[in-house]
């Protein structure tokens, strides 16, 4: 393989030299850290019964390597990685770490299917530390980064870049790369030479067009939150990027969900890859949050989520998802004229007002966010007790998404949804995923009958005018009427 080095203003010719995978520098020959675990069952079992599948697909399956049970058994050559781990104070790996590194240091192509908040970014960047440092060229012969980690947005890119500061190995200087923040300034930390690369497609994209950035030297890439980077319309700009990375780099790819264009992802750019994944690839939302669906007109939902602020706990902090910017803005205004601490987020905020709000968040200075759904990507905020779904996602992967907010890192969630006659085309997917989270009780009668109208208004249609299809009709889903003035009937009626 000729790696070509030659980046912008470099008078170096290309460099010959294979990658090497972390496993066969120090781990090939270590059985205790590949089968480490004679019981790997009960550790399963443990892990809430994440499966590892070999997705290679011609040829004899490979062998999966054990998961491990602590840090030790993954790390136990790499002092420096240790003693990180016992500083910050972790105690056991995540369910997706144990499954995840001894799949990654053995240098195999991986793809997690995770939500955020699950330990995933350790998942990747303690293992792509190694891969680095293992590799024949040295850093100063290298005429580029070595790791890229492509990610959805900016706030996640820079959640990211946290965690490298704080788990530093061998001095490896990282850098973010995002739209909005300076240009020129990232322009020159990358001429100053760093290491790794975290960035937002359509920055990077635009570096690498100029010719600002080499990415040729890249051994180890990320795809973090694939299905997101895709929902953004983030596709043809990772495709430009990939070009021009070596194509055989080790890559681990990260998703909450495993949709139709996320599969055809990783088969273009992934060579036989694991993947690691709870229970199962169908869409469901995480196990330890409760999920509470409403049905409800839209002029009720200010008053809903009023009630439902009025009895928050003190220690609550609670997430309100909203469908759009002026929405977000009404209704953080409306809270704030009752007294209610709140910030907002959305795309049309200043980024460094955007960045306050998240951190007042955070810091529990304001214990409420309203917050649209591209603005919160990458929302990495682990105390989360409640989302409450204002205003119901475009789509069900959207939903599955913005209820994963909550219940993180063991703890118990909830979820409020309210759902209006409008939102009817998505009934039948909700109920879906509230029978795959075991919460068939919180079906609400009403939201079946919706599902059911839906379907059948659905052939309704193609029967009487077979040539247009598609479309799944406009209004009249719901059929709700108020029981009387000022009363508040909840029952719908069709």
């Amino acid at each position: 393989m000729v790696c070509q080095t030659q980046g912008p203003g470099s008078k170096s010719g290309p460099l010959e030299h294979p990658i090497w995978p972390a496993a066969e520098i120090k781990i090939k020959k270590k059985s205790e850290v590949m089968n480490h675990c004679e019981n790997h069952q009960v550790i399963q079992k443990e892990n809430n019964n994440i499966i590892v599948d070999d997705l290679k697909e011609e040829g004899e399956k490979r062998h999966i390597p054990n998961p491990c049970s602590t840090f030790l058994q993954a790390f136990q050559l790499y002092p420096e990685i240790m003693e990180n781990i016992e500083r910050v104070g972790f105690t056991k790996p995540t369910p997706i770490q144990s499954q995840a590194w001894p799949v990654v240091l053995s240098g195999e192509d991986l793809i997690a299917i995770a939500q955020t908040g699950t330990g995933k970014t350790l998942a990747y960047l303690l293992p792509g530390f190694i891969h680095m440092d293992g590799q024949p060229v040295s850093r100063d012969q290298r005429a580029g980064p070595g790791m890229l980690v492509l990610t959805p947005t900016r706030e996640l890119a820079l959640q990211i870049e946290a965690e490298c500061s704080k788990y530093r190995y061998k001095g490896y200087q990282s850098i973010c790369i995002y739209g909005g923040g300076d240009r020129k300034g990232q322009i020159n930390l990358v001429r100053s030479g760093v290491d790794i690369v975290i960035a937002t497609p359509g920055r990077l994209n635009d570096l690498q067009m100029n010719e600002l950035i080499n990415l040729s030297s890249i051994t180890y890439l990320v795809l973090d939150e694939a299905d997101r980077m895709l929902d953004m319309g983030f596709e043809p700009q990772i495709m430009k990027i990939l070009l021009d990375i070596r194509p055989d780099r080790q890559t681990v790819m990260t998703s909450a969900t495993w949709p139709t264009g996320v599969r055809r992802l990783a088969k273009s750019y992934l060579k036989n890859p694991m993947i690691a994944y709870v229970g199962t690839l169908d869409l469901a939302a995480v196990n330890t949050v409760h999920q509470t669906v409403l049905i409800v007109c839209e002029e009720e939902k200010k008053s809903y989520v009023m009630d439902f602020i009025r009895n928050m706990e003190p220690e609550d902090k609670v997430l309100i998802f909203v469908g759009r910017k002026m929405v977000a803005d009404d209704l953080s205004s409306d809270l704030c004229l009752q007294g209610v601490s709140v910030q907002s987020l959305h795309g049309d905020r200043e980024q460094c007002d955007r960045e306050q709000a998240l951190q007042d968040f955070k810091d529990s200075r304001v214990r409420i966010l309203v917050a649209t759904d591209l603005a919160s990507r990458g929302l990495d905020v682990h105390d989360i007790t409640h989302v409450f779904n204002y205003d119901f996602p475009r789509n069900i992967e959207e939903y599955v998404h913005r209820v994963g907010r909550t219940g993180r890192a063991g703890r118990s969630g909830a979820s409020v949804t309210l759902v209006t006659r409008d939102d009817w085309r998505k009934a039948s997917e909700l109920i879906q995923i509230l029978e795959r989270a075991g919460q068939v009780s919180e079906v609400p009668e009403e939201l079946v009958l919706m599902a059911e109208r839906y379907e059948k208004h659905k052939k309704e249609k193609a029967l009487s005018d077979p040539m247009r299809g598609g479309r799944g009709g406009g209004g009249g889903g719901g059929g709700r009427r108020d029981g009387g003035e000022g009363g508040r009937d909840r029952s719908f009626r069709f």
